[in-house]
């Protein structure tokens, strides 16, 4: 039986201090207070934490009332990940739009006023950017949030937009180590296995990270993913050889030589739930090297942060986890609370509001099948062909560009399609249903990774086949051929994006 230990234990503070948990709420409850006087050291907000940047500036206040040198995390890419605009939708587009454009400036500039926006309202980490290469075109949970499949482009935009995050006063969290861009498996859902080799891995993956740690990233998110060509039996969340032997080891060992702090994934992704439970896998990150545990984007109660507190501190006393090793992460996450202190004390960046849809009109790539087309002129017909959200990216932020072009074309209609209908009624029977709707009207098809989903490809097809006027915007990884009249690709389905093809479709500044 496990001996109760009083709050004021050290043990326990450090056991605390690890713990990077959500909660629900748009103020902060009762319970967690209590525990940032405990010494809880850092939360994770997410979407269903903010209603708007006054509310959310307002509920860090009142975290840092308790705690002032408390890390408020959050993930905040831009683009199809975003907790800031998650009700109306990234004023960012994301990382692949930006590798898209290739200005490492642009990067920069979009990254600080990002930064900036956070450290605004209170945020000192952010739990980005991605630096995986999206070398799988199949890929379900990266794609867009990738900044490309080149490594040399992702490592260079990777560099610039920690410059960027970090110059505004907020701490960088790069991620997802080693690199989560060779999967076709989600791993909120399943542990994915990739089968890379070593020189592969060196050559790929991991030379984003390394410009990463050369820019300065304060933080590196590690990955639940199964690597055998690096440890065969531990997914590198849970790996010494992953997060000690590769992301800590010095160079002159053939190691990347952080120093700064590994954060988990989610602890609650399926990827490790499923398979070892969070306490057991919150235990065995931290022996592995990790230093803070990531839990609540699922898991947002007191009982998620009491059971992993409480299991942190059996395993010292058990002899599973060397007390020394707690205490030395403890250590690394106030560290880290330290600097973003200063920093964003030091900070003070200018704002830079347009920065979003500059950036988003420079990724557009229009291709016309017969030389320049007219622009749209009346109310036109939407047709969002819609696939299931990773869970990364969630249900509630919208996409798709109808409520942007609605504000150019007053009277434009929208209808979503998505893989329920196709199965039940047939390609051709959606699709001719479609056109009866859409009758006398400019038809818009919106997409969102075509390549990956055959009952959207096939619909496309169909649909082009049958109204070649039609006009197509793909939202995701631009991989299809183009189809359609015109052929919009956006890169990413963030609000600014959508306002970018509106504004292409039309031949009109949607600022007007």
């Amino acid at each position: 039986m496990v001996t109760p230990v009083r709050a004021t234990d050290t043990l326990t503070r450090d056991a605390l201090a690890v713990l990077q948990p959500g909660f629900t709420g748009t103020t902060a409850p009762d319970w967690l207070l209590r525990r940032l006087d405990q010494g809880l050291a850092a939360v994770g907000l997410f979407g269903r934490n903010v209603h708007d940047a006054d509310q959310l500036a307002a509920l860090c206040a009142q975290l840092k009332d308790v705690r002032d040198d408390l890390l408020i995390a959050v993930d905040e890419e831009g683009g199809d990940v975003t907790r800031l605009d998650v009700r109306g939708g990234s004023s960012f587009p994301g990382n692949l739009a930006l590798g898209a454009v290739d200005d490492t400036a642009l990067t920069r500039a979009v990254a600080r006023e990002l930064g900036r926006r956070l450290a605004d309202c209170g945020i000192t980490l952010n739990w980005a950017p991605s630096a995986d290469v999206n070398s799988n075109p199949d890929n379900p949970v990266i794609g867009v949030r990738s900044f490309g499949a080149d490594p040399q482009l992702v490592a260079r935009h990777t560099a610039a937009y920690v410059e960027g995050l970090q110059s505004a006063g907020v701490a960088a969290c790069t991620k997802h180590f080693p690199g989560h861009g060779d999967t076709a498996v989600d791993s909120h859902h399943d542990l994915p296995r990739i089968t890379v080799d070593l020189t592969t891995l060196q050559e790929r993956e991991l030379v984003p990270f390394r410009a990463a740690i050369a820019a300065g990233t304060k933080a590196v998110m590690s990955a639940h993913i199964l690597l055998p060509a690096l440890d065969g039996d531990h997914p590198a969340t849970l790996s010494p050889a992953a997060l000690h032997g590769l992301l800590r080891a010095p160079v002159t060992e053939g190691g990347l030589g952080f120093d700064g702090l590994i954060v988990t994934d989610g602890m609650e992704m399926r990827a490790i739930s499923a398979t070892y439970g969070i306490e057991r896998g919150s235990v065995r990150a931290l022996a592995a090297g990790a230093d803070a545990i990531c839990v609540g984007g699922g898991l947002a109660d007191e009982d998620t942060v009491l059971r992993l507190r409480d299991a942190l501190v059996r395993a010292v006393r058990d002899g599973e986890l060397a007390e020394q090793r707690l205490a030395d992460a403890a250590a690394r996450v106030r560290a880290l609370a330290c600097w973003t202190r200063s920093a964003g004390a030091a900070a003070g960046t200018a704002p830079a509001p347009g920065i979003g849809l500059t950036a988003a009109r420079r990724a557009l790539r229009i291709t016309t099948a017969d030389g320049p087309r007219a622009p749209l002129t009346g109310p036109a017909y939407v047709a969002a062909f819609t696939p299931l959200a990773n869970i990364a990216v969630g249900d509630d932020t919208p996409w798709g560009i109808a409520a942007e072009l609605a504000r150019l074309l007053p009277g434009t209609r929208t209808a979503t399609y998505g893989a329920p209908a196709a199965a039940a009624l047939g390609t051709r029977a959606l699709v001719d249903a479609l056109l009866t709707e859409a009758a006398g009207r400019p038809l818009v098809a919106v997409v969102r990774d075509a390549h990956r989903h055959p009952w959207m490809a096939d619909a496309l097809r169909t649909l082009t086949a049958a109204r070649p006027d039609t006009a197509v915007v793909e939202m995701g990884v631009p991989q299809s051929p183009p189809t359609g009249a015109v052929h919009i690709a956006t890169h990413g389905a963030a609000r600014v994006c959508a306002r970018a093809a509106a504004e292409a479709l039309t031949g009109r500044d949607a600022r007007r």
